[in-house]
C-alpha cells in the first residue's frame, strides 16, 4: 500500500479516524443536547429513531403539531453520514425525485425561517462539470437535457480553463457550467433543526441505543439502556441501520445497501488562491471525482461507491490514492500529503430513490431512509413531504400547511409500497 501511495506522489501523513474532526459538529453546542431532555420520557405521539439530518429535520417539522421524541445512539446528532457530507447544493445531481426535492429545498436554504439560524446556510458557488477525452459523451447528455437542470449550460474548454485555472491542457472534450448551487453549512443546518425541535417541545435523547422494539395494543414500546418510550407511531430514520431497525420491529426490510465513500482535505501550495474556484465534478463512468475549495485547502472525493455494511466507516488508503490520482490527471496540481481523510456511508434503496412513508403492512411504522448522500441538500423539502404524509394519519388539519406543490406525485414516488413484494419479517415479540 505504501508503494501505491508513493507512486501517486504523496504520502498519507495523517488519516483521521473520525470524519467529524473535519466538520465543526464536534466544536459546537450540540454536546449539551442530552442535558435539555427531561429525565423521564414515557409517552409520545411519534418516536423517531435516528438523529441524522433526515430524522432530525422530520422531527423538527412535526414537533409544532404533535409530541415527538428522537433517539440517537451516538453522543452527537449527525455523527455518521450527515457529518461526512460533501456539503454542496446541486439541483443537477441525482435522479428526478432528488432534483425535485433539491429545487424545492432551495428557497429554505437561501431564506431560512426567522430564528432558524444566525448564519447563512448557503454560500453561492457554481459547479463546473468536466467531460474528459475518452469518456462516453452520451453518458453526459441527460445532465444537459433534463427539464429540472435548465441552470446547466455548455461552456467551451477555454472558458472551463478560465473558471478552473489548474485544468490540464488537452484533458477535456467538453464542459458544462451549473449555476445556482453552493456550499452548505451542514453544522448550522443541523443545529437549526435541533433548536427548532426543542423550541417546539420535542425531545432529543443522545447516547440512547435501541435495545428492544415491541408493539402492544396501539403503541410501540422502545427500550434503551436509559428509559422506555411508548409511541403511537414509529419513524425509522436509522440510515444504514434502517433494515436492522425494521427487523427488530418485525417489519420486512427494504433491502438497503450502504455504499462507502471516501473524502479528504488536501493542502494547497503556497501562492494558490482557490477561493473563487467552482465545485468541479467529473461524473462520467471514466474516473469520477469532485473537488471544491475548503478554508484555504481542497476537499476531494473520488465519488466512489464501495459496498459496505452498517458501521462507523473508515477511509482506506487505496481509495485515498485513487482520488488523488484522478485529480492530478485532470489538473496541474501535485500533492505530497493528505491533511485528513474520512469515509461515510451513502445508503440506497434498491431503486436508488428515497423511501418515505408508512409501511404497506404495518401502518404505524414510518420509513424515512435511503437518502443515498442527498439527504442534506433535500432535507427541508423531504422533511415537509414526510411530515405531511405522517400528519395526514395523525393530525389531518395540520398536514395541509406543509404540503409541497408537487406533494402527491413525490409522495407516490417515495412511498414504501413499491416494495410490497418483499417478504414480511413477522410480528415483533
Amino acid at each position: 500500500m505504501a508503494q501505491l501511495l508513493a507512486a501517486q506522489g504523496f504520502r498519507a501523513s495523517r488519516l483521521t479516524s473520525r470524519a467529524l474532526q473535519y466538520w465543526r459538529v464536534f466544536h459546537t453546542g450540540l454536546e449539551d443536547a442530552a442535558a435539555t431532555v427531561t429525565e423521564t420520557i414515557e409517552r409520545t405521539d411519534v418516536l423517531v429513531i435516528g438523529a441524522g439530518i433526515a430524522g432530525l429535520s422530520l422531527a423538527a417539522t412535526l414537533a409544532p403539531h404533535c409530541q415527538v421524541v428522537v433517539l440517537e445512539r451516538e453522543s452527537h446528532p449527525g455523527y455518521h453520514s450527515t457529518g461526512r457530507s460533501a456539503a454542496y447544493f446541486s439541483p443537477a445531481l441525482g435522479n428526478e425525485v432528488v432534483q425535485a426535492l433539491t429545487i424545492a429545498s432551495g428557497e429554505f436554504f437561501r431564506k431560512p425561517e426567522p430564528g432558524f439560524t444566525e448564519v447563512p446556510l448557503l454560500h453561492p458557488r457554481d459547479a463546473l462539470h468536466l467531460f474528459p477525452k475518452g469518456a462516453r459523451m452520451d453518458a453526459e447528455e441527460p445532465l444537459l437535457g433534463r427539464e429540472a437542470t435548465a441552470c446547466v449550460t455548455e461552456v467551451s474548454v477555454r472558458d472551463a480553463a478560465g473558471l478552473w485555472p489548474v485544468l490540464r491542457e488537452g484533458y477535456l472534450a467538453g464542459a458544462a457550467l451549473e449555476r445556482g448551487g453552493g456550499d452548505l453549512d451542514v453544522d448550522a443546518l443541523l443545529q437549526g433543526y435541533r433548536r427548532a425541535l426543542l423550541r417546539a417541545g420535542g425531545n432529543l435523547v443522545t447516547g440512547a441505543e435501541v435495545l428492544e422494539l415491541t408493539r402492544a395494543g396501539a403503541a410501540w414500546h422502545c427500550r434503551t439502556g436509559r428509559k422506555t418510550v411508548h409511541a403511537k407511531l414509529l419513524v425509522n430514520a436509522a440510515g444504514a441501520w434502517g433494515d436492522e431497525v425494521a427487523s427488530a420491529a418485525g417489519v420486512a426490510p427494504i433491502g438497503l445497501t450502504p455504499l462507502r465513500r471516501t473524502a479528504m482535505v488536501l493542502p494547497l501550495a503556497s501562492g494558490i488562491d482557490a477561493r473563487s474556484w467552482p465545485f468541479v465534478v467529473q461524473g462520467t463512468e471514466h474516473a469520477p471525482f469532485y473537488v471544491r475549495p475548503d478554508a484555504g485547502a481542497l476537499m476531494l472525493s473520488a465519488a466512489d461507491e464501495q459496498p459496505d455494511v452498517a458501521r462507523d466507516a473508515q477511509p482506506e488508503e487505496l481509495d485515498v490514492a485513487q482520488a488523488v490520482d484522478r485529480l492530478q490527471r485532470a489538473s496541474t496540481l501535485r500533492f505530497e500529503q493528505v491533511t485528513r481523510a474520512w469515509a461515510g456511508l451513502r445508503t440506497f434503496a434498491p431503486d436508488r430513490t428515497f423511501v418515505v412513508g408508512f409501511d404497506c403492512r404495518q401502518d404505524d411504522f414510518f420509513w424515512c431512509v435511503g437518502q443515498g448522500g442527498y439527504g442534506v441538500q433535500t432535507a427541508p423539502a423531504l422533511a415537509r413531504l414526510g411530515a405531511c404524509v405522517l400528519l395526514e394519519a395523525l393530525r389531518p388539519a395540520a398536514a395541509q400547511g406543509l404540503a409541497l406543490s408537487s406533494q402527491s406525485s413525490l409522495a407516490r414516488a417515495v412511498d414504501p409500497g413499491r416494495f410490497s413484494s418483499r417478504h414480511p419479517a413477522g410480528p415483533p415479540t
